[in-house]
């Protein structure tokens, strides 16, 4: 007599996220079709980081209009973004902007994101030229890297700088080096 065979358990499949609609009541994602699956060898990867912002919308011009990052997805609630994931024009570096309660601070002090761009001062000068504000123009600073800083809508420090063929290079203080000369 033969055996019964089971069939084995599948994966049920589903549809995408759509479009959210015109005036819908329940969160909806949209979404990019871009998708990258690094190969890890099973290693730690750093994902994205969070930022808490008052207004996504708000968000979204900052760092998707004017520093031009790209659109991964977002998450509406009643039509109105509560939070999008973006990635780094030049790379796949993320951040993900998630809307704050409204009784919840966003200041963060302690942390910064850093966005590197090799013609910072270019890059600088067509901020201004949008009339953005930056807090410290393009200069070399002590651990040999040219840095600028700035303030996104919601007051998180961003340093944009270019660190070249020193960026995965032990930094080593200028002053630090010439004490050791001495």
């Amino acid at each position: 007599m033969k055996k019964p065979t089971r069939k084995k358990a599948s994966a049920k499949r589903t549809a995408p996220p759509r479009p959210a609609k015109h005036g819908a009541k329940h969160p909806r994602s949209r979404q990019n079709n871009a998708s990258i699956t690094p190969d890890t060898d099973g290693k730690l990867t750093f994902n994205h980081a969070m930022v808490y912002v008052k207004d996504v919308e708000r968000g979204l011009r900052f760092y998707r209009d004017l520093l031009g990052f790209k659109l991964i997805e977002d998450f509406r609630y009643e039509n109105k973004p509560v939070y999008a994931r973006l990635r780094a024009p030049g790379g796949d570096g993320t951040i993900a902007l998630h809307q704050a309660g409204p009784e919840v601070s966003v200041l963060s002090d302690g942390v910064r994101l850093y966005l590197q761009v090799r013609e910072l001062d270019n890059f600088c000068r067509n901020l201004q030229q949008k009339g953005f504000h930056i807090t410290q123009l393009p200069r070399m600073m002590p651990w040999g890297w040219r840095h600028a800083y700035l303030n996104d809508p919601d007051g998180h420090e961003i340093s944009l700088y270019w660190a070249g063929e020193n960026r995965m290079k032990k930094t080593v203080m200028k002053a630090a080096q010439k004490a050791a000369r001495a």
